[in-house]
């Protein structure tokens, strides 16, 4: 039912804005990727990052062969707000932009909420680092090309127990948030699989006080923190665990990969460590360009959070792209159900690895985390051994 509502809403308004007029379609000779990103609330840094990755690589070829025939690649940026409830919206301008193909987003909610605006509109989209399963389940338009949480769960909690040998987790996600409760759940289920004991605590939207939820951790003697929350809240919990003088280390996954975070953490007596999709090194070449693009420009730098520190996501968000182009390639033509078709068949070697989708859900077959460990001394990641699973 839920379902169908969701339809019907998509519906309404996609039609609601063509009826207003507006459309920027592309035109015979552009092809038009949509960008389904926050670049404020919750995740706007993060999603800002992912967007550099787009943005960097549509300098590198601002043109593509489809068909026998060359197209200026458009770019069509949306802010999704960090928000589920404005997501439907931000999704149904894309639809109107007349996109071959969408982008993002960044925070799971965000792409769950938008998913059947696009389906609806028969417009396939292509999660870059949202993680959680029911992104494509049950959405033959949505497709993604990162790990999946369930697998990103099992490598913390293993971490943690078998690396860290801890044998009690303090667990803390925010309530309603669907990337970082379930990555939460996956951790919990992998962790007490293994034998150890979780505490479990949620806090709510809008809170910014981490202060009793650091003070229970310490009181139930936990010997992790794991906190997969966005950016903003995981700096005033690093704040609160230093206050505090807490011992135990702070563990998440992907969200807390960013130089916010090193930013956060440096100076102080506190130790992160996180699961990623690239880490800074792993292609010379690559992280020596985009450097210079982000340096070479006052936006660019601000956005990357005022460094040149190369994000994960922002190397997903680059691969995303030629990805989607080689999609367009492959279908020979700008069509969405052409490219939707092309999509599950097409491979590229990518900076973050070989990406290819399975024919289930249209996951990405990855099976490698890679680990990072906050030196707060410089404020940079030391890379761990990565970790790969079956």
């Amino acid at each position: 039912m839920k379902k169908a509502l969701a339809l019907v809403l998509a519906l309404t308004m996609i039609f609601a804005l063509a009826a207003c007029g507006g459309s920027s379609k592309s035109d015979a000779n552009t092809v038009t990727i949509g960008v389904f990103e926050p670049a404020s609330g919750d995740n706007g840094a993060g999603g800002k990052q992912e967007t550099l990755g787009v943005q960097y690589a549509n300098s590198v070829q601002p043109t593509v062969e489809i068909g026998g025939k060359t197209y200026n690649v458009v770019v069509k940026y949306v802010d999704n707000e960090s928000s589920n409830d404005k997501a439907p919206s931000a999704a149904a301008e894309l639809v109107n932009a007349g996109c071959s193909i969408v982008l993002g987003s960044y925070g799971s909610g965000v792409s769950i909420a938008g998913g059947p605006t696009f389906e609806a509109a028969g417009i396939p989209a292509v999660g870059i680092t949202c993680t959680n399963p029911q992104v494509t389940e049950g959405n033959t338009y949505y497709f993604r090309i990162c790990f999946l949480d369930p697998f990103q769960g099992t490598v913390l909690a293993n971490y943690a127990y078998n690396e860290l040998g801890v044998t009690k987790a303090y667990c803390l996600n925010k309530l309603g948030d669907d990337y970082s409760g379930g990555l939460v759940k996956y951790f919990i289920d992998a962790f007490e699989g293994l034998g150890g004991e979780c505490v479990h605590e949620e806090f709510p939207d809008g809170n910014s006080d981490f202060t009793s939820y650091v003070a229970n951790a310490k009181a139930a003697d936990c010997g992790v923190f794991f906190s997969p929350v966005s950016t903003e809240a995981a700096q005033l919990i690093i704040d609160q665990v230093v206050a505090q003088g807490a011992s135990f280390p702070l563990l998440a996954g992907d969200t807390w990969d960013s130089n916010v975070i090193l930013q956060a953490a440096k100076g102080k007596d506190v130790q992160v460590t996180v699961t990623t999709f690239y880490p800074e090194g792993a292609d010379a070449s690559f992280d020596s360009s985009i450097k210079a693009w982000i340096n070479g420009n006052s936006t660019n730098l601000a956005n990357n959070g005022g460094d040149d520190t190369v994000a994960a996501v922002t190397a997903m968000g680059y691969d995303a792209y030629f990805f989607a182009l080689a999609a367009m390639q492959k279908a020979g033509s700008t069509e969405p159900a052409k490219v939707m078709d092309a999509l599950w068949s097409t491979e590229i070697n990518g900076v973050t690895g070989p990406i290819a989708l399975d024919q289930t859900n249209g996951d990405a077959i990855r099976n490698t985390a890679f680990v990072k460990q906050a030196d707060t001394a410089t404020g940079t990641w030391i890379a761990l051994d990565p970790v790969t699973v079956g």
